[in-house]
């Protein structure tokens, strides 16, 4: 982890806004951030995009320690750590200043989760992240485990090694390691939805309520827009009048 990481906190006060979304795989959740960034965009807003593990600096260990599977669950949640820890010393931490609406696919809570299954303590993940801001909003998708697998294979063919959990050895069948996996995942994000202070969307919703859902929690933390210039010559007319 950056030694400089404790050094870089924001103490909640920075000038920009950071958004969040979070939800197990195939809730839906990238669809509607992506959407969101597209929309704050169009209103010429300063806007930076991250997303869970995507550290070049640790971004090749972590690939291989999947690959090999030699990842224990201390040894993962602190890979992950060190990812999100780099990407918030460089990016989310300095934008934040800077005024930026950063929106985040995955955050802590996504650690939270994940690691508290696979056997961590919740004090202790929370202490490893204890440098990070606390969001403005945090969006969680709710949606059931079995709906959210069948999303994922509309895409692919098969379901990933550790997305499955079957280092937790929960079932010699991937398809049910994953339901049993992704199900604890759930239990975890739902209490702390309410712990956290989550604003919880359901994930089943057509994406266009979704997406206005997102909007009208996001449009609260948006700067006023400018008054038109005042039309002197209307002005003048007004008078004579």
């Amino acid at each position: 982890m950056p030694r400089n990481v404790m050094k870089t906190v924001t103490g909640r006060g920075h000038r920009g806004k950071l958004i969040v979304v979070e939800g197990i795989d195939g809730s839906g959740k990238s669809t509607q951030l992506h959407l969101l960034d597209k929309w704050l965009r169009s209103l010429g807003l300063n806007v930076f995009f991250t997303e869970w593990n995507s550290s070049d600096v640790v971004k090749e260990i972590t690939s291989k320690g999947k690959k090999k599977a030699l990842l224990t669950p201390t040894t993962f949640s602190l890979l992950h750590a060190t990812d999100f820890a780099d990407r918030y010393e460089r990016n989310i931490s300095p934008l934040l200043e800077a005024g930026y609406f950063v929106l985040a696919d995955r955050y802590i809570y996504t650690a939270l989760a994940r690691d508290v299954v696979r056997g961590c303590t919740p004090a202790w993940v929370r202490k490893v992240y204890s440098f990070a801001d606390t969001p403005d909003v945090t969006f969680y998708f709710r949606v059931p485990p079995d709906i959210a697998m069948d999303r994922i294979l509309e895409g692919r063919p098969k379901l990933k090694y550790y997305e499955a959990g079957m280092d937790l050895n929960l079932s010699n069948d991937e398809y049910e390691s994953y339901r049993i996996f992704q199900t604890r995942i759930v239990e975890q994000y739902e209490g702390m939805a309410q712990k956290d202070g989550f604003a919880v969307i359901d994930g089943t919703l057509d994406i266009e309520e979704q997406q206005d859902l997102m909007r009208r929690h996001v449009s609260k933390f948006l700067p006023p827009r400018p008054k038109p210039p005042l039309d002197l010559n209307q002005k003048q007319e007004t008078k004579l009048v």
